[in-house]
């Protein structure tokens, strides 16, 4: 059967798709969410970061308790350190959220958010509540309390010292604020038009015995979540080490750990409990008023069921569906029909979804659309497709084992972008407009078609969103999210451009149309004191995908300030300054985001001498890049390229960040690098952490690497030695280079100096002794060894005038 169709609607906010759109389950599967249909408790684990939760003790609450289960990170991660590319901030944060997703469809929890923004390292709650506005994040973690209302919260930190990062104790402060304020109808009384007060029963500290600090005691209470679970066929350390492994930017891969395992828990607040975190709480259906039919028909349901005929249950189930309809308790009722539609599904073995067949489409613009359907028995369903309230189309019947398909056209009138994004956003948090949109790890599904499903004379409703799918030669299929695209994006060639005199630079610009006839005129703002010529380009782009490049000429005046160069296109459907970005790794779906369309445009007072730099990347930095901005020749070369060619030819060599963690061949290859600066070389070495390191001794005098940093981005920077070279030639430096920096002044810092090393700065956090180990420098044989923490991958991106100043005097002989 092809039936076409004509759907006329609104594509929402998306960001990506995370698997298959139709429910899949093994008949074992199946049987795990029948057992959890009878339990209706909750706990929300609530911590800052990707990473920070405890991924064996969700797995076991969701599959083992079959409670539903759901872990609040404040934070998207944003502030931490990528061990698998360049992206940093806000890319980073969209990295870490899809790897939390990837992680959550393992171990059965689910995901949610606040708009905290993950600034970096902090040392203290304090410095962190400076930063963040503690009063609407504490809004945002009541919102979720009210949202999922859990029977019990569980923290991963306490809120003091104990945490060993600001974010972390501040994480616990909040849950432990939320806990009552949730309760309280007085505390941000504007959420209860969409929620209401939640009483949670008790609020624990998930107690723990890593990096050397042990906060467990066996006068606390302990629950053994080491066990197995046959209907999945692994236990649930073996479930954690797969769902931790999936942060994979984060470097945590684990090993699957198997066989007891005990997790340690203290009261926080609240009633406690005896013997387990859940004791003392109704997690049957006996806590609404209809629910022991309910539960006796769950009973049966599950009694009955035939692992080999799973389609069997599926008028029981359905006769669940009318019976839980008829309810007034909204706490579970919603949620539990939606479990129930699922299974209905799933044992009939009934597949539906809806995809287009190209992955973008333009504002306002059609695409075609696809909707597949199959029922893999005899039940003869009939099916109904529905947007918007009306029909689309005729009934379906879906005969046993032929797939039908639907086709018809799609029309999008919201650009797609990640909700957290959407608008400008200080240091401490992102701004959002829609409160309704806090505490989703992602937009809300793209386009979605709502279908019922007349099955044994029963209707049951459910949806899917559209999608992108595609077969790859390599993946075979491949789900995307369907993106909604201005009609024509602008990508600036680089994300910098940085002068170190009055010559002009070349400005390349590219339009690429996602829409057929497109025409407009492009537009380029700069800040004051510059000239670009010409000021704007007319365009005609024939063809959806035609491409044009267009370049500019620009060129500072005498007083040129430094601030963002904007592309904006004008066209008869409105002005977009949108560029397009992707980033794409195998263990997360695909992401698509829609940044401004600018780059940075710096007037900088600096003078470089040596030309030829060779970089040996490490886990990703974008400071080669930023070196060829001021003129550098820099030559990027594996470990393995680097053993085997000759090196004299390079003024100085650069390793990129954690290259000692993650080369194995710098094993062999640091005994070249050092002969090369015995020969007369500058060899800089960028931060390490100190494990693993693939070999002890990186200099050519020992030294250690302590976990010691400086997190105040703006703490004061005292030069001890004012005289050496390096603070004067080629450019003069003074504590005004270390203004301006971003996010932190350094991390892991050096330790346990040879005397052969001189430290060349001192600094501290509020507070803090002085710490010397940020920059080091040893003279060897000819030349200089160089080891430094200060954060140069983050301040050369960004522009930081002074932060360039001193890396140039770093590496010039």
């Amino acid at each position: 059967m092809n039936v076409k169709l004509s759907l006329f609607a609104l594509l929402l906010l998306s960001s990506s798709i995370n698997a298959q759109t139709s429910i899949q389950l093994s008949s074992s599967e199946i049987k795990l969410q029948l057992e959890k249909l009878n339990v209706t408790g909750s706990v929300l684990y609530i911590a800052a970061h990707p990473d920070d939760e405890n991924t064996r003790l969700l797995s076991y609450l969701s599959s083992e308790r079959k409670v539903r289960t759901g872990y609040l990170s404040l934070t998207r991660g944003d502030g931490g350190q990528n061990l698998i590319g360049s992206e940093q901030a806000e890319q980073l944060g969209l990295i870490r959220t899809q790897e939390l997703l990837a992680a959550r469809r393992i171990d059965g929890a689910e995901q949610f958010f606040t708009r905290a923004n993950d600034f970096g390292f902090s040392k203290t709650s304090e410095e962190t509540f400076r930063i963040w506005n503690k009063e609407q994040i504490l809004a945002d973690v009541v919102w979720v309390i009210r949202k999922f209302k859990p029977d019990v919260i569980i923290t991963r930190f306490p809120g003091d010292a104990r945490a060993g990062h600001g974010h972390h104790a501040a994480s616990s402060l909040l849950a432990q604020e939320a806990f009552v304020a949730a309760a309280d109808p007085g505390r941000f009384p504007e959420q209860l038009k969409k929620v209401q007060p939640w009483k949670t029963k008790r609020i624990y500290w998930n107690t723990f015995n890593f990096g050397g600090n042990n906060t467990t005691s066996e006068d606390q209470m302990k629950i053994d979540v080491g066990g197995y679970n046959a209907l999945l066929g692994k236990s649930y350390g073996e479930i954690a080490s797969e769902s931790r492994s999936q942060h994979k930017s984060q470097g945590f891969g684990v090993a699957k750990q198997r066989g007891e395992a005990y997790e340690y828990f203290a009261l926080l607040n609240g009633p406690g409990a005896k013997n387990d975190i859940l004791d003392d709480i109704d997690l049957s259906w006996g806590r609404i008023k209809n629910g022991t039919e309910i539960r006796t028909l769950i009973n049966k349901i599950n009694q009955n069921y035939d692992i080999k005929a799973p389609q069997q249950s599926v008028p029981d189930l359905i006769q669940l569906h009318s019976l839980l309809s008829l309810t007034n308790d909204n706490q579970f009722k919603d949620r539990k029909l939606k479990e129930v539609a699922n299974l209905i599904l799933a044992a009939a073995g009934i597949w539906v979804e809806a995809y287009s067949t190209q992955p973008f489409v333009s504002i306002g613009e059609g695409v075609p659309l696809r909707i597949q359907a199959i029922s893999r028995y005899n039940l003869n369903p009939a099916l109904t497709i529905f947007h918007d309230g009306k029909q689309l189309g005729q009934n379906v019947t879906l005969t046993s084992n032929k797939l039908e398909t639907i086709e018809g056209s799609v029309k999008a009138n919201q650009l797609s972008q990640p909700y957290w994004l959407a608008e400008k956003h200080s240091i401490g948090e992102y701004t959002i407009k829609d409160n309704d949109l806090i505490g989703n790890p992602e937009n809300p599904n793209p386009l979605t078609l709502s279908f019922t499903l007349n099955i044994a004379g029963k209707d049951v409703s459910f949806r899917r969103p559209v999608v992108y799918k595609f077969t790859d030669p390599i993946r075979g299929e491949v789900y995307r999210n369907l993106e909604v695209t201005p009609p024509v994006i602008s990508e600036i060639q680089s994300s910098q451009y940085l002068f170190s005199d009055n010559k002009p630079k070349e400005v390349a610009i590219k339009l690429k149309a996602f829409k057929d006839k497109a025409s407009g005129v492009l537009n380029v703002s700069l800040p004051r004191g510059w000239k670009i010529q010409p000021s704007s380009a007319a365009f005609q782009l024939a063809n959806k995908g035609d491409e044009e490049t267009f370049t500019f000429t620009l060129s500072p005046e005498a007083k040129a300030e430094s601030g963002k160069l904007k592309a904006e296109i004008k066209m008869a459907e409105g002005s977009f300054s949108k560029a397009l970005h992707t980033i794409q790794y195998n263990h997360i779906p695909a992401i698509t985001w829609f940044p401004e369309s600018e780059a940075n445009v710096i007037k900088l007072d600096i003078k470089t001498e040596g030309r030829n730099i060779a970089y040996i990347p490490g886990a990703g930095d974008l400071v080669p890049d930023a070196l060829r901005q001021i003129g550098y020749s820099v030559t990027s070369l594996t470990a393995a390229q680097a053993s085997a060619m000759d090196l004299s030819k390079f003024d100085a060599i650069i390793t990129g960040v954690r290259l000692y963690n993650i080369e194995p061949q710098m094993k062999q290859l640091n005994a070249k690098l050092l002969k090369y600066v015995e020969n007369g070389g500058i060899l800089l070495v960028q931060y390490n952490v100190s494990q693993p390191l693939v070999l002890n001794n990186i200099g050519p005098f020992p030294f250690g690497i302590s976990r010691d940093r400086v997190t105040e981005e703006d703490a004061k920077v005292t030069i001890l030695q004012p005289a050496n070279r390096i603070f004067n030639y080629p450019n003069k430096i003074t504590e005004a280079d270390f203004q301006n920096w971003i996010q932190e002044r350094g991390i892991y810092y050096t330790t346990n100096l040879n005397e052969k090393y001189q430290a060349l700065l001192s600094m501290k956090d509020t507070g803090e002794k002085e710490q010397t180990g940020s920059l080091i420098v040893a003279d060897y044989g000819k030349g200089r060894f160089v080891y430094t923490g200060l954060a140069f991958f983050r301040q050369l991106p960004a522009g930081v005038s002074g932060a360039y100043r001193l890396f140039v005097n770093l590496i010039t002989k």
